[in-house]
């Protein structure tokens, strides 16, 4: 069905075949989950419970993070930019973005020399172009077209002691959606920055996609010092709304992603407003 104000719309059929379709996805923002899972033991695609890693496209006009895992989701007109949360191999491949024809990278300054290094290894290795990478401070923002990006800081540790790893907020119109993952909650100085600081003037988000990498019945696993769990995404929805910080239109769902396969039990029940993103599913989100 149509995914009209964040709700789900069928892989199968054309994003543009209506004309509410057509509209929504003009006035609003469109994601594009290609995968959904997070990184852990390697699983057949016929398992039941195989999810590609976490890698969405926003409006059709650029990545976040992007793996070969996902290249089978990637629609034939793709974008050729993309942004890095953080340089774990779950979603940093250098090999793949060449690939796929990225000319474009944004990333946090923390870490560009290590980017840099990787992405000439690997032009080299297989003889294609080096793209343009560009640091980008936390706190900042980026203009893609009609598109904000704003570099937030996540609670996610790498193996370089001085990387940050990195969530963003996306604003366009009227639509403020927070995509966090991964991270172990909402560090302060990012609620701050996106405005979601009660201690400070700001204005709401209206849409929230977070990393749920720990399941029901999973939220004392080690991981929680650098993700976040069901029960982390549904008390940040909770108090965020309360606070009159999170207004989305009536209906409309958080969407967990960056799931553990092993971490989810089966038919998992979440809490509202809590849905799990499905790879390959596509959202309009929509200003309430």
């Amino acid at each position: 069905m149509a995914a009209l104000g964040g709700i789900a719309a069928a892989t199968s059929k054309s994003w543009a075949s209506t004309v509410a379709e057509n509209t929504a996805a003009a006035n609003g923002l469109t994601i594009h989950f290609l995968g959904t899972g997070a990184a852990g033991k390697n699983m057949s695609k016929d398992a039941p419970n195989y999810r590609r890693r976490s890698s969405i496209i926003v409006d059709g006009k650029f990545f976040i993070d992007l793996t070969e895992t996902v290249l089978d989701m990637v629609p034939s007109e793709r974008p050729d930019t993309i942004f890095y949360t953080h340089s774990h191999s779950d979603h940093f491949e250098p090999a793949t973005a060449l690939k796929m024809g990225i000319k474009t990278i944004y990333l946090s300054n923390t870490w560009y020399d290590i980017a840099s290094q990787a992405f000439q290894k690997a032009a080299k290795e297989s003889s294609l172009p080096m793209p343009t990478i560009i640091p980008i401070a936390t706190c900042s923002s980026v203009k893609i077209g009609d598109i904000t990006i704003t570099a937030l800081p996540a609670n996610h540790p790498t193996n370089y002691t001085f990387e940050q790893s990195l969530i963003y907020l996306i604003e366009k119109g009227g639509v403020r959606l927070l995509y966090a993952t991964d991270t172990s909650g909402i560090p302060g100085v990012a609620a701050r920055f996106a405005g979601i600081d009660k201690h400070k003037p700001g204005k709401p988000i209206t849409a929230l996609i977070m990393e749920a990498t720990m399941g029901v019945g999973h939220e004392d696993d080690f991981r929680i010092f650098a993700h976040s769990s069901v029960a982390t995404v549904a008390q940040t929805a909770k108090v965020l709304k309360e606070t009159k910080r999170y207004t989305p239109p009536a209906g409309q769902p958080v969407y967990i992603t960056h799931m553990s396969a092993g971490l989810h039990p089966a038919n998992e029940q979440l809490p509202a407003p809590l849905k799990k993103a499905e790879d390959g599913l596509k959202v309009v989100f929509v200003a309430p």
